[in-house]
């Protein structure tokens, strides 16, 4: 009866349905901090790790500079290896405190957690100079701890939420302008031939991409008048097909603003969610609920 209870609570967009959320004990309360951002030890654990994941970015960005990676060279590795602790700590919390930890290894944020540490750790079992190339590499991929980011603002998940649910028409829009670059780079192939730069049919391609998208081939120009026409309509058909994926993207934004969230409260006293967005107690056990935070975005 419990299970089911539980089950009702969660949604299959919730990390509680897809990772598993502990009932009760430590792992609970540590499950509502890190993965729940409507309790205030949530929201302070969230803005902590983005301010952690800017600075060491912040860190990476400048050990690739030269005259500050030799100046302070010493203070970038320690802050490194400071970074690397912190979110070697978070990652083991994650794992032991969901019910599913393999899932959520394996899940796209997972997967972005393990990139934010493992190139550091990595970079130990791998000196010496004929591979600082590779070395290199690793510490670039730590770049990647930006991604971490998209956990801890709701903006991100709901331009994710309007990407997925426009992918149809997206794609069959680029399926159209695919069609239409490839008819137009083989007219201009034929009209202006190898002798103007148009050599094959996939550079003559190429060129129309960046014709139809306005930034512009540079060493390729049509020298006939036939090409110049077709090019300036090329371009003119650019600036009017540009805004359609705008528009798509745009028209799920606004459905995906207009829709409830309330499955995302939690109540600070028992953990249970699915609360209405109006919601002032919680319906499980009459505690009261925090505000919702304002969209800083809206």
């Amino acid at each position: 009866m419990e299970a089911g209870k539980q089950a009702a609570r969660t949604t299959p967009a919730d990390p509680g349905h897809q990772f598993g959320k502990p009932s009760s004990g430590l792992r609970a309360r540590l499950y509502a901090i890190i993965f729940e951002s409507e309790t205030r030890a949530g929201r302070l654990f969230d803005m902590a790790l983005i301010i952690i994941i800017l600075l060491s970015v912040t860190a990476v960005v400048a050990d690739s500079v030269g005259f500050l990676a030799a100046r302070h060279g010493k203070l970038l590795d320690r802050l490194e290896w400071s970074f690397t602790a912190l979110f070697t700590l978070e990652y083991l919390a994650r794992l032991y405190c969901v019910r599913r930890p393999l899932r959520y290894a394996t899940s796209f944020f997972g997967i972005i957690d393990l990139l934010s540490v493992l190139p550091t750790y990595l970079a130990i079992f791998m000196p010496g100079a004929h591979l600082l190339l590779d070395v290199r590499i690793l510490r670039l991929l730590r770049i990647f701890r930006i991604l971490k980011l998209t956990s801890y603002v709701e903006e991100y998940g709901m331009l994710s939420r309007a990407l997925l649910a426009s992918r149809r028409k997206i794609l069959i829009f680029m399926s159209v302008v695919m069609m239409i670059v490839l008819v137009l780079g083989t007219i201009m192939y034929v009209v202006e031939g190898p002798q103007n730069g148009y050599t094959s049919i996939p550079t003559s391609v190429y060129w129309a991409i960046t014709a139809i998208t306005t930034v512009g081939f540079g060493d390729i120009a049509p020298k006939t008048d036939i090409g110049r026409a077709i090019s300036s309509v090329v371009m003119l058909l650019g600036w009017s097909i540009l805004a359609v994926p705008t528009g798509i993207i745009s028209s799920e934004l606004s459905a995906q603003r207009g829709r409830s969230r309330a499955a995302s409260r939690t109540c600070p006293e028992c953990q249970s969610e699915g609360h209405e967005a109006n919601a002032k107690f919680c319906k499980d056990c009459g505690a009261p609920l925090p505000r919702r935070q304002s969209n800083a975005a809206g």
